[in-house]
């Protein structure tokens, strides 16, 4: 299987993480500025072998979509020029600023650590991306045959194998 990137696009930076190759783990990567992203994404995409990329659809509480998502739509159809192939998938993004806040608060007593809207930028984006991979968890189903493995089978919700 092939990572995952996890998008928390804003105005001035992005947040940027990172799945596993099983896909089942998400890493918080870094933060860039917003301006800089489609470079970014053109280096890391062939470097880290990435099939798919998960971006916030950013909603407040009443359901509702934020002014910022006509800017997302205009970056994913950059992406999708750029990369065909690759997987788009939007996932909500509510309250991920407030977790990755509580986060912070956990497991830092650094003032400067919590403040540096770049961590919190980069935990949110780590928040989506695991919120995407629990959605569509991966089983692993193992024939055996005389206590002897035979077949490994990846399957998900989404059809792979």
């Amino acid at each position: 299987m092939s990572k995952i990137l996890g998008l928390d696009y804003g105005k001035k930076r992005c947040g940027i993480s990172i799945s596993d190759e099983l896909q089942i783990i998400a890493s918080p990567l870094t933060t860039i500025d917003t301006k800089k992203l489609m470079d970014f994404l053109k280096e890391i995409i062939v470097e880290e072998s990435i099939s798919a990329i998960v971006i916030g659809l950013p909603k407040n509480n009443r359901n509702n979509i934020f002014e910022l998502e006509k800017t997302i739509i205009d970056e994913i159809k950059k992406i999708k020029i750029l990369f065909p192939k690759l997987k788009i998938h939007r996932e909500d993004e509510r309250f991920t600023s407030k977790l990755s806040s509580i986060y912070l608060n956990q497991i830092t007593k650094k003032r400067k650590v919590k403040i540096d809207k770049k961590n919190l930028d980069k935990i949110s984006a780590s928040i989506i991306l695991d919120s995407y991979l629990k959605k569509n968890k991966c089983f692993i189903i193992v024939e055996t045959d005389q206590n002897e493995i035979n077949v490994i089978h990846f399957l998900n919700s989404i059809g792979l194998e």
